[in-house]
């Protein structure tokens, strides 16, 4: 049987033009496409991290000043030493130049001296004092002393004729060894009065001396003797 085909039909009669439209279209599309192409611009939202980081970053940058140099320290003064020219015709003193070797030779050759202790023992019992710390005393106190002198004195016979009385004070030193001397009258009442005062003092017997830091010392001490009628 033979197969007729119908001129409409065949589809290889237009296949060259339908290649080449359809290579025309691609190409027209393509450059299109570059041409026309957009492009997706996406939006980023910083998080609060990286909002600081960027934050950081962006801080300037301080940098220090060039401070200037200390001014420099004001220059030491010039001392110019003065010297004393002598011409050799001026005769100088001589004068010994003393080493440390040769102070310690008289060190060692010296010989040491204690001070003079009985010298100031000497001038501290010729001192006389007039308070210390134990005062002296008559041989059993002051009432013996009172009995002593009521008993001692004898009133003279004028001062009793004429009436005269009162009181005579005395002073005198008790030494180291406890006598009694330097007698004097310091207030007195009649002259025959005042010598038989002094007369009773000066024949008193040795008191107790009286002592410093534990050592006799020469006091002067007071005494008054009354002298009453009766």
């Amino acid at each position: 049987m033979e197969v007729k085909k119908s001129p409409k039909a065949d589809l290889e009669k237009g296949k060259g033009l339908s290649l080449l439209m359809g290579l025309v279209v691609g190409l027209a599309v393509m450059f299109v496409g570059f041409e026309w192409t957009t492009r997706d611009v996406m939006v980023v939202q910083a998080s609060e991290g990286v909002a600081d980081i960027i934050a950081e970053e962006e801080v300037e940058i301080t940098r220090s000043e060039n401070t200037p140099p200390p001014p420099p320290p004001p220059a030491a003064p010039v001392v110019t030493e003065v010297l004393n020219v002598v011409d050799d015709d001026v005769e100088l003193e001589q004068q010994d130049i003393l080493t440390s070797e040769d102070s310690q030779q008289e060190a060692q050759v010296a010989v040491y001296t204690p001070p003079a202790v009985e010298e100031e023992e000497e001038e501290a019992a010729q001192t006389i004092f007039t308070v210390v710390e134990e005062m002296p005393e008559f041989p059993g106190g002051q009432a013996e002393l009172l009995k002593y002198l009521a008993k001692s004195i004898k009133y003279p016979v004028i001062a009793q004729e004429n009436g005269v009385q009162g009181r005579v004070v005395c002073s005198f030193v008790v030494n180291r060894d406890g006598s009694i001397v330097d007698a004097e009258v310091v207030r007195g009442v009649d002259p025959s009065l005042d010598k038989e005062a002094l007369r009773v003092i000066t024949t008193m017997p040795k008191w107790k001396p009286g002592k410093q830091r534990g050592k006799p010392v020469r006091v002067k001490y007071t005494v008054p003797v009354t002298f009453r009628l009766q």
